[in-house]
């Protein structure tokens, strides 16, 4: 059986475990149930420990950052020298290239196991519409595992992968997540490559996430995100996108009103959302009621309106001459696209881009949209009875998310008192994917009865140096891109030792704090974030700080010491004494600044 997660993977390879005792170990796995329909087509044993082989005798091999993890992906995607059927075998062609996303996870060390089943051409929530036999969810038989990227999240729950790639059109890559109490990670669209893989609506479409952490997830999508000048739909991550005025402790969540909620009669799942929201103010969250029902306006334009005519343009010619070859509700959905004309197109668009500017202003109110993955599960008899609506019921808190251009993170959320999990969301604009992963790792550490990796290593890499930052530079303000342009990266959020203080300076600008020793103070300790930055980076860094301030060094919390920005002790003589407040964010947050700070 494979490890849980990368980080005991990684502790298992330093200490003498070898990436190809792994693999076997994952393929006797496998080959002891054949019968399971996880997979659609599996890598040869040959191959895989050939790569793993590979990796074992190449010099820097362990210094790649998924060195030995083995991972599975959807049949949409394309490997060289394996078929892509998209759960259709009549569609079925061997792929000459492999995906962009694909290439770059092997590239950094990771070992692909195989490819898995899925609803047929990504077309549905439920996992049920493929020839190669329904998946069901790893904690009840009786009941579906969520689709279209059902395999990819049962290889996860099953242990015989650290991670997968799914696809995720309108909830693909959350709503089996939720059914097999994983994370689930729905990118910015275009962060992460849509180049070798079969579309479903192109314009929506994203490579999902599949892993039992946010570490696990966030080290996968670090790895494989970039630029692609191939794909049309690709974009760049700009340094100003990752900055975030709130964090895991300070944030506003929007939920709707209860009104606006929808179990369908599953009374256990909304008794854990409520407790969610609970455990969310209980984190530092301030609840906000929006309106929803411009998201929910949004989600239903993706199958009543015209965008599933992307999904017959996608299938082309096939769909004209092999259309019998589909699953039947398959077939009779894509085929739904020649109702719609262009103006009909035109027409839908425009109602979006409404909803769009209409959301902007509930957007205002909140940090993060805080949602229920799905209402409810259904069985697969209760599925079979009904295909369409129950699918419907289950995108209630998905559909909208790719439509809007947003980011999502499903967690899991309990388990409902028939063992069933649950799982909420985390959905925030584009560009939010990192804050996302972050708070629902918070987030999943409160509710988890079993320890989950650091979603960022508190070890220093080689070759980096550690830089604490208590104002200006802090995520979300005025310089913090200084950090990110000489390639730092946020480590953790932390606090300093007791024997410090924090006081506002005066007639500096922007305006910034100003941290110093004082061993006669015993108090909480102010808030930091510590970030890595490369060595060859940091003398320019330092050369930027201005007086009074300096760098120095400073004991955290856990007894750590960090190089951080310190002040001289003339500077303090005259200005305001903030330690009250916890920090920077918190005097902030007071209103005692009245500021607004510029690009």
């Amino acid at each position: 059986m494979c490890s849980s997660d990368l980080a005991d993977l990684a502790q298992r390879y330093a200490t003498g475990t070898r990436p190809s005792e792994v693999v076997s170990a994952i393929y006797d796995q496998i080959e002891a149930e054949p019968l399971h329909p996880t997979w659609i087509s599996i890598t040869p044993r040959e191959r895989a420990l050939e790569r793993a082989g590979c990796l074992e005798r190449r010099p820097a091999g362990r210094a790649l950052p998924l060195f030995g993890i083995p991972f599975a992906v959807k049949d949409n995607f394309d490997v060289a020298g394996m078929q892509t059927t998209a759960a259709c075998p009549a569609y079925g062609y061997t792929a000459s290239a492999t995906a962009v996303t694909v290439k770059r996870l092997e590239d950094a060390g990771a070992i692909l196991i195989g490819k898995t089943n899925m609803d047929q051409f990504a077309t549905g929530l439920v996992g049920t519409r493929t020839p190669f036999g329904a998946c069901s969810s790893v904690f009840d038989k009786r009941y579906i595992s969520g689709g279209s990227s059902s395999g990819s999240a049962i290889a996860v729950a099953k242990d015989l992968v650290a991670f997968s790639l799914g696809t995720d059109t309108a909830g693909s890559g959350r709503v089996p997540a939720a059914f097999n109490n994983l994370i689930g990670l729905k990118p910015t669209r275009g962060l992460l490559s849509t180049t070798g893989i079969v579309p479903a609506c192109r314009t929506l479409d994203c490579p999902s996430i599949f892993a039992h952490s946010s570490a696990d997830a966030h080290a996968a999508w670090a790895v494989a995100r970039g630029y692609d000048p191939t794909d049309a739909y690709s974009r760049k991550l700009r340094v100003e996108d990752e900055s975030l005025a709130w964090t895991p402790a300070s944030f506003r969540f929007g939920v709707p009103s209860k009104v606006q909620l929808n179990f369908f009669g599953d009374t256990e799942a909304e008794r854990l959302y409520y407790a969610a929201v609970e455990q969310l103010i209980e984190m530092g969250g301030k609840k906000v009621e929006i309106d929803f029902s411009i998201f929910r306006s949004a989600a239903d334009l993706l199958y009543s309106g015209p965008w599933v005519a992307e999904r017959a343009a996608a299938l082309g010619a096939f769909l004209e001459n092999t259309s019998e070859a589909m699953d039947p509700t398959v077939r009779r959905i894509i085929g739904g696209a020649a109702r719609f004309s262009a103006i009909d197109a035109y027409a839908a668009e425009y109602r979006l881009r409404d909803l769009c500017r209409a959301a902007e202003a509930e957007w205002a109110r909140m940090d993060i949209l805080f949602l229920p993955t799905t209402p409810t599960i259904y069985t697969h008899e209760q599925v079979a009875a009904d295909p369409v609506q129950l699918n419907t019921n289950l995108g209630y808190y998905t559909n909208f998310v790719n439509l809007m251009d947003l980011a999502a993170v499903a967690a899991p959320a309990g388990f409902k008192r028939d063992g069933l999990p649950f799982g909420v969301s985390f959905i925030g604009k584009a560009f939010t994917d990192e804050a996302l992963l972050t708070i629902a790792d918070t987030y999943h550490r409160r509710i988890s009865h079993t320890p989950l990796p650091a979603l960022e290593s508190d070890a220093c890499p080689a070759g980096c140096v550690e830089i604490a930052v208590v104002g200006a530079h802090l995520s979300g303000q005025p310089l913090n891109k200084q950090l990110r342009e000489r390639g730092a990266r946020l480590q953790r959020t932390t606090t300093t030792a007791p024997n410090y203080r924090l006081f506002a300076l005066k007639g500096v600008e922007p305006p910034k704090p100003g941290l110093i020793r004082d061993d006669s103070h015993l108090g909480a300790g102010v808030e930091v974030e510590v970030w890595v930055m490369p060595e060859a980076q940091f003398g320019g860094f330092v050369a930027q700080v201005p007086p009074p301030l300096t760098i120095g060094t400073v004991s955290l919390k856990n007894g750590a010491q960090v190089k951080c920005f310190l002040c001289e002790s003339v500077a303090i003589e005259n200005a305001r004494d903030i330690t009250k407040f916890g920090g920077w964010r918190g005097y902030l947050a007071q209103g005692r600044l009245a500021v607004t700070y510029g690009k």
